[in-house]
């Protein structure tokens, strides 16, 4: 499974486990809550009622009851008044608390009745008057001194139509004489409960639905910084010089510490390969030195003398010339970007180095031909620039035969400079293009059959990566087209 799939699959699963703990919890804490509320204030109401009801309960004769007191008419005008009242956005329309008195026997001496949920205010409801409520916990438990409550379903089988009972006392003195107990049902406070529900729920959604977008944006944004890592090791392994990607935090830290082992291990890699490729090119021009200076202490004719002391002169150059080239090399791999650049007229720049290899094109015999012209300004370095196309023409000029012309052209295509140079040169076979660039890889010149040392080309490449741009080596008819690219 990808990294963007794990992330997102794990963020999900965090966020729905959340949701369900939230609503284990609204189910566990709100419910309950919600009716621990309403047993408060049934509790309230009771102790009130049976403050009122002390009087009558005093007054009432032995076996009689409380339907003709002051109590009763109280209690049935409330049952007849008209309500419409709006409670947080939810409409009351009925009074539904019962109310029911025992005497100390338990024996229920007033009853307001119990009218169905929804029935209209008013209407008859049946009564439990005479009936013995001795037995009912909440009658029970008061007149035994304790706090008595109760919840009770109207229908056994259905939760829906449960009634909270709280009880409270009666007292003559310290002589509890009988119990008011205030009832109402569950069903009045349900209604707060499911619309709480319901705005939990959406609010769940929406929570859900925002966390699951800003778990894909967090994925996206993690996978799109993976994969710029990914891109960069995969360009720096084929050979590109690419900037470290710019990234946040941890991934930031570890796009870099990533470059500066890389840095360190292509140093290791690249002195440990320049030391054996440089002991190898030094071998042959100090082997005919060392031949040379033997000879020159014998008694030799004056010509066999001056053609080795030509000899040992060539070959000092030749070292020279490389070891100059390995320097410039050195110096063009050790950056890793343009200090100050500056605006370079690119055709400017390009006739200044061609006119500097006219004696050696004129001695040679090769001439220059100018396909298409254009003037570009690019931003870079100069001294990198020349040597670049010195280099470039150096080595055409070592593969065009005598009599032939080097065509160049410069043009810009979109947002790159791209000069094309052709010599009319045997080319180069297909195995051997894509190492055209490598350090110590060359191939015979075909006026001496010599070989370079390959530093020319590498030059050319290293110095067009630092500018960003790219070069490319392909096959012509006759010879080799190198294209240059470099971003303006």
């Amino acid at each position: 499974m990808r990294l963007g799939l794990r992330l997102l699959f794990a963020f999900f699963v965090i966020t729905g486990l959340a949701g369900f703990f939230a609503l284990q919890v609204f189910r566990s804490e709100v419910r309950p809550s919600a009716r621990e509320v309403l047993e408060d204030a049934l509790a309230d109401s009771a102790n009130l009622l049976a403050e009122q009801a002390t009087p009558d309960l005093r007054a009432m004769p032995a076996g009689g009851n409380l339907q003709d007191s002051p109590l009763a008419r109280a209690i049935a005008a409330y049952r007849r008044r008209p309500v419409d009242a709006q409670i947080w956005g939810l409409h009351k329309r009925t009074l539904d608390l019962r109310v029911y008195v025992t005497d100390a026997s338990g024996r229920v001496v007033l009853d307001s009745g119990f009218a169905p949920q929804g029935q209209a205010p008013g209407a008859a409801a049946s009564s439990a008057l005479g009936e013995d409520y001795s037995r009912w916990r909440d009658v029970h438990l008061t007149l035994h001194g304790q706090y008595g409550a109760r919840a009770t379903r109207v229908v056994p089988d259905d939760d829906a139509t449960s009634v909270m009972y709280v009880a409270a006392p009666v007292r003559d003195g310290d002589r509890v004489i009988g119990v008011v107990a205030v009832g109402k049902p569950l069903a009045t406070v349900q209604q707060f409960i499911d619309r709480a529900q319901r705005r939990i729920l959406v609010a769940g959604f929406w929570l859900l639905g925002l966390s699951a977008a800003v778990g894909v944006l967090v994925t996206v944004w993690m996978v799109r910084a993976v994969r710029q890592l990914k891109s960069y090791a995969t360009r720096v392994h084929a050979g590109d010089r690419v900037p470290v990607p710019k990234l946040p935090g941890e991934l930031g830290d570890l796009a870099v510490a990533v470059d500066e082992m890389r840095e360190r291990l292509e140093d290791r890699e690249r002195l440990e390969h320049t030391v054996r490729a440089l002991t190898h090119e030094l071998k042959s021009p100090l082997t005919a030195i060392q031949g040379a200076a033997e000879l020159l202490g014998d008694e030799l004719p004056a010509d066999d003398r001056e053609r080795f002391a030509q000899q040992i002169q060539e070959q000092s150059l030749r070292l020279r010339d490389l070891v100059d080239r390995m320097l410039e090399l050195s110096r063009l791999e050790g950056q890793r970007a343009i200090a100050n650049p500056v605006p370079v007229e690119l055709l400017e720049l390009i006739d200044e180095v061609a006119t500097a290899h006219v004696p050696l094109a004129i001695q040679r015999g090769v001439g220059l031909v100018w396909e298409s012209r254009i003037d570009v300004t690019l931003a870079g370095e100069p001294e990198s620039l020349r040597l670049l196309f010195s280099n470039l023409w150096s080595n055409a000029l070592d593969f065009a035969p005598e009599g032939t012309a080097i065509t160049v052209s410069l043009r810009r295509i979109g947002p790159e400079a791209v000069f094309t140079l052709r010599d009319a040169g045997p080319g180069v076979s297909d195995f051997a293009l894509p190492q055209l660039g490598t350090r110590f890889f060359s191939l015979p010149r075909p006026r001496d059959g010599r070989r370079g040392s390959g530093l020319g080309l590498a030059i050319v490449r290293q110095a067009a990566a630092l500018h960003g741009g790219s070069v490319a080596f392909e096959q012509a008819s006759p010879g080799l087209l190198v294209t240059l690219r470099l971003p303006l």
